[in-house]
């Protein structure tokens, strides 16, 4: 595995498709908002004790890197915090996909990756979501054809991806980029990067149509030990102390405004599950891989299970420093303008649910205005 020197990964527009949601989301939130600002909105609800839903829609992945949804969801922590409301789930592939549906009206919540949150939140100029609280820092790496041994190797060479423009395809274009290796958006460049869902690449990387592939656990894991692949580059190596926020978890700007209890409800949730994963780690484990045969259709062996748990860790802080780098990378590459990021998170409910635990409380310090 090669060394390279601290990178932080940039953001990128979720694309056209987002851009309509947002446009979308935009019109049919006028009907409904008043003239006030999200935040006003969300302080003046919180203030008169708002309102319980009498649903909550909530989106996440079948990944490890998800655990916290995966758990909350299959121990029933999610259900029993949020009490009269009714849970739903939906299950997505890649965060682009996730945000279109939240930016859409079809989900109130969703765990999903930095990248794909910042976008939409740059995009719908801070109106259409806040980060409420991290869920995962780690697990995502670059893993390759074993004789692939330095980014030189990687010329003329096909990688996969879970999505375009999720975290983990920003991730790989802009890693590239620095080692002075094109990526363009049509697959064209020095390297082509392939966007597609995680089981293909599975297949076709077994296949030898690709090459490689930038991945979140536990699809690294698996192109390792039931493939053959090799770490290229783990992400943690690339990031100060070997932390940085894989997976958050957003609220619709709506949904906080008219039902923060319910939002409060689902930390609450969010907490509990965190807490179990923790102290119960083998059964932890097991409940997720039973939950990820049940979502995909296939079980992961006890060494894909182990490594996969290893690369990363359920966190509530969202890391909100690396999030603010995220943006400086995609500013300084031109994939995104200058945006002041105060106002992404509000972290009122999480704190306030943490200190009733006794847990330390979380900061969205380290962002920086325009």
């Amino acid at each position: 595995m090669i060394r390279i020197k601290p990178l932080l990964r940039s953001a990128v527009a979720v694309g056209a498709v987002v851009g309509i949601a947002v446009s979308a989301a935009a019109c049919s939130s006028s009907k409904s908002q008043s003239s006030a600002s999200p935040a006003a909105d969300t302080k003046a609800a919180a203030s008169s004790g708002g309102t319980v839903a009498s649903a909550l829609r909530l989106g996440y992945f079948a990944n490890v890197t998800h655990a916290t949804a995966v758990v909350g969801v299959a121990h029933g922590d999610f259900e029993k915090a949020l009490g009269t409301t009714k849970l739903t789930t939906q299950v997505y592939n890649a965060g682009p996909a996730e945000m279109t549906a939240l930016l859409g009206g079809q989900l109130d919540a969703a765990y999903v990756g930095p990248s794909s949150a910042l976008s939409a939140f740059v995009q719908s100029h801070g109106e259409a979501l806040k980060i409420v609280a991290g869920a995962t820092s780690g697990g995502a790496e670059l893993v390759v054809k074993p004789d692939i041994n330095s980014p030189a190797d990687l010329k003329g060479k096909t990688l996969a991806t879970p999505q375009k423009g999720n975290t983990q395809d920003v991730a790989l274009r802009f890693w590239l980029k620095q080692q002075g290796l094109t990526a363009n958006p049509d697959g064209t460049g020095d390297v082509s990067v392939n966007p597609q869902d995680n089981a293909t690449t599975l297949d076709q990387f077994k296949a030898g149509h690709i090459n490689g592939a930038w991945l979140p656990e536990p699809w690294a894991s698996r192109l390792v030990t039931e493939a053959g692949a090799k770490v290229l580059v783990d992400e943690k190596d690339l990031w100060p102390n070997g932390q940085f926020s894989t997976t958050t978890l957003v609220v619709a700007s709506s949904f906080l405004s008219k039902h923060p209890d319910s939002v409060k409800a689902l930390i609450d949730g969010q907490i509990a599950a965190n807490q179990w994963i923790t102290a119960n780690a083998a059964d932890a484990q097991q409940l997720v891989n039973d939950q990820l045969k049940k979502l995909t259709g296939k079980a992961l062996t006890d060494d894909e299970v182990k490594r996969s748990f290893s690369e990363q860790a359920v966190t509530n802080d969202p890391l909100a420093a690396s999030l603010q780098t995220s943006l400086d990378h995609a500013v300084a590459t031109g994939l995104l303008k200058k945006t002041d990021l105060h106002g992404i998170f509000d972290l009122s409910f999480l704190n306030a649910e943490l200190a009733k635990s006794g847990q330390p409380a979380v900061s969205d310090a380290g962002l920086s205005k325009k």
